[in-house]
């Protein structure tokens, strides 16, 4: 093939494309970039570009994404090339005979956790230096390898597994992509995450420089991935240290002295408003977080002591401080310099399966004079995702949660 007929894997569909192949989205989706590229077709330079960058270049790496959904990924591009009449490219036909081989259409016991790479696309501005991606590598359930949450929405009562809790949740995608959006209002805080999943919320708060970020879990399987994806990313941070401790955090069992202990700034949670049986408990935790007075002084020189649970992250050279600064007022929870106190504050982004689930969290938090305010429409993210077809942004409902 000409040298410069190749296609250019820095330009907005190619990049959609490659991010779109690493984070294991829908493979419907990937022929839709995969056109977009060949300006509707899958020519033959695209074919090349999805042989090089996509299989060549992920085939020998230990978090590559898997090989079922490799296999299935090429047998739809095969199928699309060879209906519009093009010839397919020897190194796709060979690959995918290898897989058919050696890839059963099923995922073997024992295996049940693939890696997706999240990659969070920031704008390009000429004027000003900015970070224009951050890729976080994540272990993962396969209930997730379609875009679904592992969860049946036809039913009323929503029951978490261990497995799709090792899921990455569409509520965990908004909230990372609301931090790396606004790391003003992260930078040098106190963070505390209720039901951290795979840890995806606190790798975001790495790279804004939050001073302390506690991520907490009631399952020790996920508490165990959790931490896997921590020194997974370790590899890929490279400045200013931050620390990161992970929790074993049962929302009954928390005591009233261990909650107050924490003392965070901010408090996070994404899709945690899901069992009607889990809230009384989850409020109770909630308002032990919020209901504390922090002082007003600066918590950046301030880690938690090492211990096993903890793990050293850093931050890329052209991390997200050099994202343009943005004004926040009380809206976002900030507080006037002058003030020697403030109350913490909480960030809850959920998807609302259930009205009845939701009506019920709102009641036993206003009996538990917390104020819980709307701010979907007023404090949106940065579309930091926009390859992510299977992320429906819309259905997520974001709300600031403090004392009253």
């Amino acid at each position: 093939m000409d040298e410069d007929s190749k296609l250019d894997p820095d330009t907005q569909e190619c990049l959609h494309l490659i991010s779109a192949f690493l984070a294991m989205e829908p493979t419907h989706s990937l022929i839709f970039f995969a056109r977009e590229c060949g300006k509707g077709l899958i020519t033959n330079q695209v074919q090349d570009f999805i042989w090089q960058y996509c299989i060549n270049k992920t085939m020998n790496e230990e978090n590559r994404p898997s090989d079922l959904y490799v296999k299935n990924f090429l047998k739809k591009v095969i199928v699309e090339v060879e209906s519009s009449s093009i010839e397919v490219m020897d190194e796709l036909y060979e690959q995918f005979s290898y897989y058919m081989t050696s890839v059963k259409d099923g995922f073997e016991r024992g295996n049940s956790r693939v890696y997706k790479r999240i990659s969070f696309l920031f704008p390009n501005v000429s004027s000003c230096s900015r970070v224009e991606k951050i890729v976080i590598p994540l272990q993962c359930s396969v209930n997730m390898l379609e875009g679904d949450t592992g969860v049946d929405k036809s039913v009323a009562s929503i029951v978490i597994t261990d497995i799709n809790m090792c899921s990455v949740w569409p509520s965990s995608l908004f909230l990372s992509e609301f931090i790396l959006s606004h790391p003003d209002i992260f930078s040098n805080k106190s963070c505390f995450e209720v039901g951290s999943g795979v840890g995806l919320v606190g790798i975001s708060l790495a790279y804004v420089k939050a001073s302390k970020i506690i991520l907490t879990d009631g399952d020790l399987s996920t508490l165990a991935n959790m931490k896997h994806n921590l020194e997974l990313n370790q590899l890929k941070m490279q400045t200013k240290m931050s620390q990161i401790k992970c929790k074993h955090l049962p929302w009954e069992s928390a005591s009233e002295e261990e909650l107050q202990g924490f003392k965070p700034d901010i408090v996070l949670g994404a899709d945690v408003i899901y069992d009607p049986l889990c809230l009384p408990d989850l409020l109770r935790v909630l308002t032990n977080l919020l209901s504390q007075k922090i002082s007003n002084g600066c918590t950046k020189d301030k880690l938690y002591d090492a211990g096993d649970d903890t793990l050293l992250l850093k931050t890329t050279p052209n991390d997200c401080n050099s994202l343009e600064s943005v004004h926040h007022d009380n809206k976002f929870g900030s507080q006037p310099d002058a003030a020697k106190e403030r109350q913490p504050v909480a960030y809850l982004a959920t998807v609302i399966r259930n009205m009845e689930t939701f009506d019920c969290f709102m009641k036993l938090a206003n009996e538990a004079h917390l104020s819980v305010l709307d701010i979907t429409e007023s404090c949106k993210p940065l579309n930091l995702l926009p390859y992510m077809r299977s992320y429906d942004r819309p259905s997520i409902r974001f709300f600031r949660i403090n004392s009253s």
